[in-house]
This record gives structure tokens, C-alpha cells and sequence, in this order.
């Protein structure tokens, strides 16, 4: 049972039971009174535990914000970039998740603590100010009573009335305020009901709305989070394919690490121990040096590096070679050693130690020394073995047959080109196919004998056993070009391009099979064999690179792609011909680079320009030296003479201060880097704008990209490309790429606007310049100063 009521009559009685019910409102009102209390402790504990994980979440966003993905070779995908910015779209959506939060947390003071923090001090107070009176009155009520009950009955009529008189009025006055006392206490039960309850509502409508806003900020992600899931499994597939091909090519090289030696530009190169003389007391000591030699200019580098040290890289040295001669241990006491004399450097001779006599045989032949060996150095690249599978007419028949069972009796089967066969039985069904008498008689439409996982992995395997890739190995560098860079729509018109420079049969091979993917991809909700999973079977199948480096095989990622791209515009690329007319620079030109950050407030306001991964239009020519050497080419720009590859011929040298050291001594690193095969140039330039002729005087200026662009912004080597100076003074300057204005102070202009006045701004990364009477900023990275 509940509290009994305060009749206002019991008051006049003020009977030991009107006494117990008040005592039992007044126990219930400082439970009451506690309650709140701790409830607005724990109010602000639980603002302050929020503030904390506020904090908390807003570091994790910071640090989600902060990081960045680094990646292997040149470029990324599409999906890997994605990926990438993810971070940062995680870092947004818990940032504006936190902004929800401190707004809920401002609601609980304001809806929750104060209100009963109000009610405790007004209410509650006030009903406890009213018992003290009331205690007082009734201790005075009855004190005086007791006081007058013990007069003598023998006093003064007079004086007893007035006695009789002050009695009553203090009872009256007891009572009235007994009566206010009452009221109070019921009316104090009945109140907090709802003021107490309603800042609790209004608490968790609060709540209840934070929750809400998570729920819409979900609901806004979702869309995004199923685009990256996507992302994530793409670039899963394609690392499983790429990191079979690359143990594959580790376990070749640990078999045999002679045979798969890069093609280098040096004669020679490895670790050698080279003694450097001290005064007598101290004898001598030995360093071990990277050496490089070029046979043919009998240029020798060589830098001291210790890997116990840290991998420290001291200073190198460059000079001329005479001779070397083979030292022998009765002359000194270490083996492996021979003596280099250098033609710049007269009277001056050096010993050195190999790591081994197989070592020494290889760099005395090298350097011209009396013992040489059979092999040399630089093994050049073992060709694939020719399998018997042709491009004729019985490999089109093959092919046929096989392509028409798997239509016909696998089309939805789960896994389709995924899913292997046995290896005896592809091999056993294969040998059927390529003989000629037996071509024929097998039935694979028909037959129970043949899975179709057999006939799926026979066709793979004929097309990886053809001499040379589907794609060639001429065309591979130029197909991987274009999935690396530029908007879909000219990564489509490239490849496009390209497809129709294949050889006929090559092309003629290539449509029927891409047809019969795109049917495969049709049905994917069947087969589960999307665009994507078909990049990552078929990418390494029709296309592969002459060299197997692991440099090339962090492209087949890229492979992956170009055969998406073929397989999502069948119909374009192979039954329409290619546009012939590319204007400059729209063939295969990436992007334009990412303007440069500002230093104004508009920074956070600016859209970001595309992100650029290189710029192929670059017409790269060295002045220096415009027709090198075969001796001077560069690392794995051997192939790329009969295989054209701008992305080889543009890759920047090794950075580094001690690097330009060399530079700057001998050149052998500039050269390294920058020295490009003018046929591979030509090539690239022609392809581009056939319009354009083959060589130039100079180079369009691109700087670096800016400490805000992306790091996918290709820049050449310094060698290369003309870099602006620090301090531009007044110049004219040319467009090379668009530029659409982001704010009024910006300029808008077409490729090829000639701008007057150039000058350097204060802003990073900017310029200042006049175009048709108007002056404003220009994007450095986007002109070419004259």
C-alpha cells in the first residue's frame, strides 16, 4: 500500500497516527531527495564519460584521417584508391557521428540536470524549509501549552483569560500552519510525478534523436560501404592472383638465380671490398663498396655502404679504368683480390676483394682482366619456351569447340574459369584438341566424359601455351598504360586504339573469346563470375610481359583491368572502328595534376581536381644525349626496344643527396634514369598525336606535386623535364592542360593559352598571370613557362 493521506482535519486532532503518515511523507521525500541527487551525479558523470569518449573518437579520426596507404610501382587502381581515401571517409563519419554526440551531451545539461537540479533546490527545499517551521511551531505549541496547563488556578481571573487567550492563538496559528504543512507534502508527492519524469523524457528524447542521426549517417553510408566492399573484394582477387605469379617467379629464381638476372646498363655491378691505405702506424683497413662499371666508356662508380649501420650510403667516387690485374695470395694476404688502375688518376691503384673466385672470375672479365669467364654478368632474359599451340586454324577450332561447350552446358555453373580441372585430364584433353586427327572426334558438347571445370582449364591453358600472349608482348606496356590513368572514357578510346593494332589473327582470337566472356558475365548472378572475378582469370592469361620481374607483376593488377575494359565495351572495341584523330592530349593523357593547396580559409572549400597518376604526353627527349647508346640504356629498357613502354621510359631516377653527388661527378645515375631509347620515344609521341613530330627542342615544365596532391602525381626526373625556377620574374607562359576556375580570384583557361606577365605568388604552388585582360592565380603545375 502507498502513502496514506494528510486529512486537514487530523491536523486539529494531530493524532500519534496523523504524526506517523506525516513522518512517512517526510521518509519519502528524502528518499526522493537523495535519489535526485545521485541521479544528477550520475548525470554528470555520464556527460563527462561522453566528453571523454567524444575526445577519443575524435583522435581515432584524426589518426584514420592522418594515414596513408603506400603502394608498389607507378601507379594504383581504381579500386586501391578508393581504398585509400576510405580512411578518410571513415574519419568524416565519425567526426560528424561526434558533432551528433556533443550536441546530445549539451541536451543533457540543459533537458536533464538543471531541470531536476531546479526541482531539488525549489520544491524539495522548499517543503524541507516547511518542516522546520513546523517542527518549531509544534515544540512551541506544545511548550506553551504545558506551560499554561501548570498555572495555579489560584491567579487573577484577568490573568488567566489573557493566559487563555495567547493559548488559543498560538494553537490557531499551529494549526494553519500544519495545514500549509500538509498541503505542501501531498502536493510535493503529486508534483514530482511529472517534475521529475519529464526531464527524464526530454533526456531520452535526446538520446533517442543522437541514436536517430546515427541511424540516418548509416543509412547515408550504406551506398558508399557497398561500393567499397566491392572495392575490397576486387583488390583481394586481384592480390590472390597476383601473389600466386609472384611466388611462382620466387620459386624460379631460387631454383636457378643466374638464368633470371634483370638486364641492367651496367657491364658490372655488385659488393666489393676496397682497401683504403692508412699511414704506417695504422696499416690499412677494408670498405665495402656498391660498385657499377660500364665497359664501354670504362666508367667505374662505386659507393662505400655498411648494412650493420643502418644501410648508411657515404660518398661516391667515379673514375676512368686502365687496367686490372689479378692478385694472387702470395702477394697479399687475402684471396679473391685484384688491383684496378685508373686512367684519371695516375699512380694511383686500388685493391679490391670479391666475396668469392666465381666473383672475381666475373669482374676480371668485365674489367678487361687476364682470366675470364664463359658467363658474364648480365644473363640475358631466357625466353619463354614455344609451346605446340598455334594461332591456326585448328587453335580457332579449339577454341570454338571449347567456348561452345561451356555456353552450352556450363554457362551457370558456380566458379565458371575459376574453378580448375584435374591436371592429368587437361592435359589429357588438351593433347585430344592439338592433334589433328583427334580434333574432331572429340565431342565436348555432348559427352559426360569431359567436366566443364576440364574443358574451362583446357582453354585457359592453350592460350597461356601460345608463344606469345593473345595481347603480344609489343602492345603489353602500351595496354597497361592507359588502365593506370585517365578518365574512363579515354582508358575505353585507348584500348580501343590499341585492339585494332594487334594482328589480325591475334585481334580475330581475341573477340571471340572477349564475346564469350561477356556472355559469361551476363549470367554472373548464376555463376557469380562478375566482370571483375573474369579480369582476375583472363588478366594474366592474355597479357604478360616479356621479362618476369616483380615489377611487372604488380601490373597485373592492371591487367586485370584493361580486360574488364574489354570485356564492358565488346561491342565498341570490336565492331566499331577506332577514332584515328586523337587530339592533344586526350589519347592517353592522365588527368590534370591536383592544383595546389591555398593558404586562405577557401582551402577546405576547394573541389579536388582529378587525381593524375602520370602524364604520358611529355615528349621525353634528352637533350644531352638524343640518341644513347645500346650500352646506355636503362634497366629493363632492353625489351622495351622492340616493346615500346612509356611508363619504363618515364620513370624517375633514385632520389637521394649522395645520389646527386654521383650525378654531378660522373652522371651515371642521371643517366640511368633519364636516358630513354628514341624509338621507344618516337613511338610513344607518335601514338599519342600522329600529328606530332617525333623529337622536340623542349620539354612542357611540370613541377612536383604539391605537399597537398596525391602521391599517385607522376613527375619526371629532373634530367628530364625543365623544373621553373624558385623566383619566376615577369615570363609568358603556355597552358598543357585545362583548368576550370574554383574561385573568383583563379583564372579559367583551354590547353594552349599563352599567358603575359607570369610571375611567382606568395601562394605555394601558384602563379600569378594575365589572360585576355584579366589577372589571377594559375595552377603551376598546369603551364609551361616560355
Amino acid at each position: 500500500m502507498g502513502l496514506q493521506p494528510l486529512e486537514f482535519s487530523d491536523c486539529y486532532l494531530d493524532s500519534p497516527w496523523f504524526r506517523e503518515r506525516i513522518r512517512a511523507h517526510e521518509a519519502e521525500l528524502e528518499r526522493t531527495n537523495k535519489f535526485i541527487k545521485e541521479l544528477i551525479k550520475d548525470g554528470k558523470n555520464l556527460i563527462a564519460a561522453t566528453k571523454s569518449l567524444s575526445v577519443a573518437q575524435r583522435k581515432f579520426a584524426h589518426s584514420l584521417r592522418d594515414f596513408k596507404f603506400e603502394f608498389i610501382g607507378d601507379a594504383v587502381t581504381d579500386d586501391e584508391r578508393c581504398i585509400d581515401a576510405s580512411l578518410r571517409e571513415f574519419s568524416n563519419f565519425l567526426k560528424n557521428l561526434e558533432e551528433q554526440r556533443e550536441i546530445m551531451a549539451l541536451s543533457v545539461t540543459e533537458t536533464l540536470i538543471k531541470p531536476l537540479e531546479k526541482f531539488r533546490k525549489e520544491q524539495l527545499g522548499a517543503v524541507k524549509e516547511e518542516k522546520k517551521k513546523f517542527d518549531k511551531e509544534t515544540e512551541k505549541n506544545y511548550s506553551l501549552i504545558d506551560k499554561h496547563l501548570n498555572l495555579s488556578a489560584k491567579k487573577k481571573d484577568s490573568h488567566l483569560q489573557e493566559a487563555d487567550i495567547q493559548v488559543e492563538q498560538n494553537r490557531q496559528h499551529f494549526y494553519e500552519l500544519s495545514l500549509e504543512y500538509v498541503c505542501k507534502l501531498q502536493e510535493i508527492q503529486e508534483r514530482k510525478k511529472f517534475e521529475f519524469v519529464e526531464p527524464m523524457l526530454s533526456f531520452f528524447q535526446g538520446m533517442f534523436t543522437f541514436y536517430h542521426q546515427g541511424h540516418e549517417l548509416a543509412k547515408d553510408f550504406n551506398h558508399y560501404k557497398m561500393e567499397l566492399q566491392i572495392n575490397i573484394q576486387n583488390t583481394r582477387n586481384r592480390f590472390e592472383g597476383t601473389r600466386s605469379e609472384v611466388e611462382e617467379l620466387m620459386n624460379k629464381i631460387r631454383q636457378n638465380p643466374k638464368d633470371h638476372k634483370r638486364a641492367s646498363q651496367f657491364t658490372a655491378e655488385g659488393y666489393l671490398y676496397v682497401q683504403e691505405k692508412r699511414p704506417a702506424p695504422f696499416g690499412s683497413s677494408w670498405v665495402k663498396h656498391y660498385c657499377m662499371y660500364r665497359k664501354a666508356a670504362k666508367k667505374f662508380n662505386m659507393i662505400p655502404f655498411e648494412h650493420r649501420s643502418g644501410g648508411k650510403l657515404g660518398d661516391g667516387e667515379v673514375f676512368f679504368l686502365k687496367e686490372c690485374t689479378k692478385r694472387h695470395t702470395d702477394s697479399i694476404d687475402r684471396r679473391f683480390c685484384f688491383d684496378i688502375e685508373a686512367a684519371d688518376r695516375p699512380g694511383v691503384s686500388l685493391t679490391m676483394q670479391a666475396f668469392s673466385e666465381e666473383e672475381r672470375k666475373q669482374w676480371l672479365e668485365a674489367l678487361g682482366g687476364k682470366e675470364a669467364l664463359s658467363h658474364s654478368f648480365n644473363t640475358a632474359v631466357i625466353p619463354r619456351p614455344e609451346g605446340s599451340a598455334q594461332l591456326d586454324k585448328l587453335g580457332f577450332t579449339i577454341i570454338r569447340k571449347c567456348i561452345s561447350a561451356v555456353e552450352t552446358r556450363g554457362i551457370n555453373d558456380q566458379g565458371l574459369y575459376r574453378v580448375v580441372g584435374v591436371s592429368s585430364k587437361v592435359q589429357r584433353l588438351l593433347s585430344m584438341l592439338m592433334d589433328v586427327k583427334t580434333c574432331h572426334e572429340v565431342d565436348l558438347e555432348n559427352s559426360a566424359d569431359w567436366e566443364v571445370k576440364t574443358i574451362t582449364s583446357a582453354l585457359k591453358q592453350y592460350l597461356r601455351s601460345l608463344p606469345e600472349p593473345l595481347m603480344t608482348y609489343e602492345l603489353h606496356g602500351d595496354f597497361i598504360v592507359p588502365a593506370k590513368s585517365g578518365s574512363p572514357e579515354s582508358r575505353v578510346n585507348a584500348i580501343h586504339f590499341l585492339v585494332h593494332k594487334l594482328p589480325e589473327k591475334n585481334k580475330e582470337m581475341l573477340d571471340i573469346l572477349v564475346k564469350h566472356l561477356t556472355n559469361v558475365s551476363n549470367h554472373s548472378k548464376q555463376n557469380l563470375m562478375t566482370v571483375a572475378n573474369l579480369g582476375v582469370v583472363f588478366g594474366p592469361t592474355l597479357m604478360r610481359p616479356q621479362e618476369e620481374t616483380v615489377a611487372a607483376l604488380m601490373d597485373l593488377k592492371f591487367q586485370n583491368i584493361v580486360v574488364e575494359i574489354l570485356i564492358e565495351n565488346h561491342e565498341k572495341i570490336f565492331r566499331t572502328p577506332p577514332d584515328t584523330t586523337f587530339p592533344e592530349p586526350t589519347c592517353l593523357s592522365a588527368s590534370p595534376p591536383n592544383a595546389p593547396p591555398r593558404q586562405s580559409k577557401r582551402q577546405g572549400q576547394r573541389t579536388k581536381r582529378p587525381v593524375a597518376v602520370y602524364n604520358l604526353c611529355l615528349e621525353l627527349e634528352d637533350g644531352d644525349n638524343p640518341n644513347p647508346s645500346k650500352e646506355d640504356t636503362p634497366t629493363s629498357s632492353l625489351d622495351s626496344l622492340s616493346s615500346p613502354s612509356p611508363v619504363t621510359a618515364a620513370l624517375p631516377g633514385p632520389p637521394g643527396p649522395d645520389k646527386n653527388h654521383l650525378l654531378a661527378d660522373g652522371g651515371s645515375f642521371g643517366d640511368w634514369a633519364s636516358t630513354t631509347p628514341g624509338q621507344t620515344r618516337s613511338s610513344v609521341v607518335q601514338w599519342l598525336n600522329p600529328q606530332s613530330p617525333t623529337t622536340t627542342s623542349s620539354n612542357p615544365a611540370v613541377t612536383p606535386p604539391s605537399p597537398g596532391s596525391s602521391p599517385f602525381l607522376f613527375s619526371p626526373p629532373a634530367t628530364v623535364v625543365d623544373k621553373p625556377p624558385e623566383s619566376v620574374s615577369s615570363r609568358k607562359a603556355r597552358a598543357v592542360y585545362p583548368c576550370e576556375a574554383e574561385h573568383s580570384s583563379e583564372l579559367s583557361f583551354e590547353i594552349g593559352a599563352i599567358f603575359e606577365d607570369v610571375q611567382t605568388s606568395r601562394e605555394p604552388g601558384w602563379l600569378e598571370g594575365t589572360l585576355n585582360g584579366k589577372r589571377g592565380l594559375i595552377p603551376q603545375n598546369y603551364v609551361k613557362l616560355l
